[in-house]
């Protein structure tokens, strides 16, 4: 006949005292309380282990912080764990070993993983930005967070200071990244679900601002203002090569010489210096491989076709073009990026086909297996259409290569 323990009170709790050895209070379904020699009281629950009914016993807290009515709680719960034939010692540690990684797994380290993908599909610049955005308006706060516990309120307090300065486009880009960051989180298996998927509505969204451009019937005075333009010589060639070769101001300046095919008049720009992450090929002009003879003397032994001035081993600093364009007048007028829209208005004005001029700015075709069919298919129109724009913005100068003036 099975032994009927009586429960135990709170008073013969408090009361119990401690012996020259450790002893237990028995509490009933394998739950005890017990004292050592030092005073210290602590919960234990005796149970069979499933499957091997090997006696263990598991701790449930020491007492006072785990009051009785508190272990009888733990202990039905562990109960309800044997009766579906789960080890509550075993459940018990594979919680805590989740909570421990949960802590471990901060907002830093999982977009740290992140950035490590993210970082081989986007150019080396713009993976530069990306994470400065997020070492800027993130991690200061939100940095040593536990993943899990990062919730949109939160966030959306943390950017606030930003959005009230109206960066409203830098907002809209670091709720982009957080919800890259987020997805991932939940993709390995760290999160459920993504708890900032709607964060960007609580914020204004940005105007959209068309970049600072001229008119094609104002390319002759741009022209003008960069032959008589006190700048160096390096810069003038930079200018008037990316408004030649229609590209941005970040691959314009890092032209490379070995990306340079002579043979076929073609500047082969890889992957990794695209914006769109996709290698791009232009058809070289007459006057763009006379501007590249012109620089051959100056920096031919170089990487760079357009070297820094403190530093020639590098390529000219990305807003160089800009800052010249300040200069010479054309401030809230034209921006470097503006040229290529002068470019794209002009040839859409005269005629090409736009999907020749899309092809030429190396914008985006959603269509990967259309994208690379056109790029083979226009690239001798494209060397037309380049010729043309070449020969237009010749007529619109004096056609002759920069002087030594203003070196």
């Amino acid at each position: 006949m099975a032994r009927i323990v009586t429960p135990l009170t709170n008073t013969q709790i408090k009361q119990a005292k401690p012996k020259d050895k450790i002893y237990k209070l028995s509490d009933g379904e394998g739950l005890q309380l017990r004292i050592k020699p030092n005073g210290s009281k602590s919960w234990l629950l005796d149970y069979f282990k499933p499957y091997t009914k090997k006696r263990t016993s598991i701790s449930l807290g020491k007492y006072p912080d785990v009051s009785l009515s508190e272990a009888r709680d733990k202990k039905r719960l562990a109960r309800e764990l044997l009766a579906k034939d789960i080890d509550p010692k075993a459940h018990k540690d594979e919680q805590q070993l989740v909570k421990k990684r949960e802590k471990c797994n901060t907002l830093r380290l999982v977009a740290q993983e992140w950035f490590e993908v993210k970082k081989t599909k986007v150019t080396p610049q713009y993976a530069v930005n990306v994470w400065s955005s997020l070492e800027l308006h993130i991690f200061p706060d939100l940095g040593n967070c536990p993943i899990s516990e990062i919730s949109a309120p939160i966030t959306i307090n943390t950017l606030k200071p930003v959005a009230s300065k109206g960066s409203l486009e830098t907002i809209k880009r670091v709720c982009q990244r957080l919800n890259e960051i987020m997805t991932f989180a939940v993709n390995t298996g760290l999160i459920h679900a993504n708890p900032l998927s709607g964060i960007s509505a609580a914020f204004e969204k940005p105007k959209k601002q068309h970049l600072p451009t001229i008119t094609p019937e104002e390319l002759p005075n741009l022209m003008s203002a960069i032959n008589i333009a006190s700048i160096k010589l390096v810069t003038r060639c930079l200018i008037e090569w990316q408004l030649h070769t229609m590209t941005r101001p970040n691959e314009a300046a890092t032209a490379k010489w070995c990306d340079i095919d002579f043979e076929d008049k073609l500047w082969n720009i890889p992957a990794e210096q695209m914006k769109t992450n996709r290698a791009h090929s232009i058809p070289l002009t007459t006057q763009s491989l006379a501007l590249l003879a012109f620089l051959k003397p100056i920096s031919g032994h170089r990487t760079y076709a357009f070297p820094a001035d403190r530093n020639p081993r590098t390529h000219a600093n990305l807003q160089t073009a800009n800052a010249a364009l300040k200069r010479m007048g054309f401030k809230g007028k034209l921006v470097a990026h503006g040229m290529r829209a002068l470019a794209s208005t002009t040839l859409n004005e005269q005629g090409f086909d736009p999907d020749v001029i899309e092809a030429a700015l190396a914008h985006i075709d959603k269509n990967e297996v259309r994208a690379a069919y056109n790029r083979a298919k226009y690239i001798e129109r494209r060397r037309e259409m380049m010729n043309w724009w070449s020969d237009k913005i010749e007529i619109s100068s004096s056609g002759k290569l920069p002087t030594l003036v203003g070196n």
